[in-house]
């Protein structure tokens, strides 16, 4: 008997007609383990009777079996992580966010990592499902599963890994309701001046240059990311016009022309003196993390609760919804469906609308 399994320790070998071991099944004091070994794949899972065991151990066997035969190569979902990060996340803009996400399934959930891609069930990815809605909101599950649910699909119909997809068996949770938070004038006007921020002085400091890109933001409607890459050769201060060649939806849309109003051009105007000045093209010198941990620094001191930088994107298009139609804002926001512009961006109180009534 190979060692580590005895009866005394509570593991019971099944065989299979040729004498064959098939499976372990060990008593634990929540149930049965069940433990399968084929040509060098192992898998275990625990359930509550040992005919639930017994049945997923004929299973599991039958699927490495199956990629045995050639009928599905023996991949495991690691080796699907890794494959489709160097295949298609590096390809994308936000590929480090997607290998950090695969990175933390296979330090999470081991056991589904090492588990053979072909052989992962409904069952499998709603555990995973239940065990993240335990930490994480439901929207934040949404993004992930829509990630990993992408590995099954390239790899079913390109890699030929597996069949059909366990993902359209299970029942994701719905999105949360849209943020409703609004920033007033006078939040906006503590954090910028805390931040260090003097009217119409360049910024100096990366806190400085957090201010500014907030109030950029503000009056712009555009992303964190779009604001930081703000450059002297795609901003037109007589046309009062930026051009984005890099933006979240640039792989569908192209190039985006977003037009801005005369407060956002005169604080462009300074930061196109100062560039101009230090001979430079960028007006700011932040990254993507240092912008977003100095902007949450600041937020906490001042103990402002709920607040994110991306909220001035809702901020703008709120205010500018008063002075343009839905197509125009649409134009300036570079947003293709109106429901997601007027679900998440359109914040006018009930009170605001009564008003106008």
């Amino acid at each position: 008997m190979t060692a580590g399994y005895s009866e005394k320790q509570g593991a019971f070998p099944h065989f299979t007609r040729n004498g064959s071991r098939m499976a372990y099944f060990r008593k634990l004091k929540t149930g049965w383990r069940a433990e399968v070994q084929r040509k060098g794949v192992r898998a275990s899972q625990v359930f509550q009777t040992k005919a639930e065991a017994t049945a997923w151990a004929a299973k599991e066997e039958a699927g490495i079996l199956a990629g045995a035969r050639a009928e599905w190569p023996l991949k495991t979902v690691s080796d699907a992580f890794r494959r489709y990060e160097i295949e298609v996340s590096r390809t994308k803009r936000g590929g480090h966010a997607e290998a950090l996400r695969f990175g933390a399934v296979m330090r999470d959930f081991p056991e589904l990592a090492d588990k053979l891609l072909h052989a992962v069930t409904p069952a499998d990815i709603a555990a995973w499902r239940d065990e993240r809605l335990r930490h994480v909101c439901a929207s934040s599950v949404v993004r992930e599963a829509a990630q990993l649910r992408n590995v099954w699909t390239v790899a079913s119909r390109e890699w030929g890994w597996c069949g059909d997809s366990p993902w359209a068996k299970v029942k994701l949770p719905r999105k949360a309701h849209a943020r409703t938070r609004r920033t007033h004038w006078t939040e906006v006007r503590r954090l910028v001046r805390h931040m260090g921020y003097v009217t119409g002085e360049a910024p100096t400091t990366p806190m400085q240059e957090v201010a500014w890109c907030y109030l950029l933001a503000q009056h712009t409607a555009m992303r964190a990311g779009e604001v930081r890459t703000l450059r002297r050769s795609t901003v037109d201060l007589k046309r009062r016009v930026v051009t984005l060649h890099t933006h979240k939806t640039v792989e569908r849309e192209g190039v985006r022309f977003v037009p801005v109003t005369r407060k956002a051009a005169r604080l462009l105007a300074v930061l196109d003196a100062q560039a101009h000045a230090l001979k430079r093209d960028g007006y700011f010198t932040l990254s993507d993390q240092s912008l977003d941990v100095l902007f949450r620094k600041a937020r906490d001191r001042l103990l402002l609760k709920d607040l994110h930088f991306h909220d001035s994107r809702a901020d703008c298009l709120t205010r500018l919804s008063k002075r343009v139609d839905v197509l125009t804002l649409a134009k300036i926001s570079g947003h293709r469906d109106l429901n997601q512009l007027l679900d998440a961006y359109y914040r006018t109180t009930a009170a605001e609308i009564a008003e106008k009534l």
